[in-house]
């Protein structure tokens, strides 16, 4: 395939000396690979494949009707910081049989964005018990469809059964500000926590 000469890549800058890694993750169908599309400044990478008839019985596409695709190791993408500090958003496989490869991707990783829809709560358990079970500061993102109920927080807490510490952000992971002011707050959430940003 003839690559496009009008398009230039981007190269991290020379200065760039740390780098800082970071899980979107959630269930499946939840948005993850929507929002690191969203914050990534590169093509972010995807390894999204067609749904096929033969996933019909795993993949419970109740109230997903229009998913076609499935993530199936990653996505990645990357945010500039400033010029020392790169962001690398690693996008996490949501479903049960790509743990070992979750498993992976957690290494190393400063913190998570758990992402939850709140139509199907229960979907966020193992991914949460998994984030705890890593110790991995984390922040639960309620992700924001068109029918997604407004649950209060504290009722969100009680449901998920979070810990006092854990946040709670909402956000439509399809609005880039919104996914930008997300990642915001999450920095904010991991400042202070006390964890050093290099």
């Amino acid at each position: 395939m003839a690559s496009d000469s009008s398009v230039e890549p981007t190269y991290l800058p020379s200065t760039v000396q740390g780098a800082v890694k970071i899980l979107v993750t959630g269930p499946f169908g939840v948005g993850k690979t929507t929002l690191v599309g969203a914050l990534s400044e590169i093509t972010p990478l995807r390894t999204e494949e067609t749904m096929t008839t033969a996933g019909a019985d795993v993949d419970d596409l109740t109230g997903r009707p229009q998913k076609t695709t499935t993530t199936v190791a990653l996505d990645f993408g990357r945010i500039t910081l400033n010029q020392h500090l790169a962001l690398y958003l690693f996008g996490t496989p949501g479903q049960q049989r790509f743990w070992p490869l979750w498993e992976d991707l957690s290494h190393g990783a400063l913190g998570a964005i758990a992402l939850v829809d709140s139509r199907r709560i229960e979907e966020s358990f193992d991914i949460l018990g998994l984030l705890e079970e890593h110790r991995i500061p984390f922040a639960v993102a309620v992700n924001v469809f068109p029918d997604t109920p407004d649950y209060p927080d504290e009722e969100l807490r009680a449901a998920l059964d979070l810990l006092p510490e854990v946040p709670i952000l909402a956000c439509d992971v399809r609005d880039e500000d919104a996914a930008r002011r997300l990642l915001i707050d999450f920095v904010d959430h991991l400042r202070s926590a006390a964890l050093e940003l290099p």
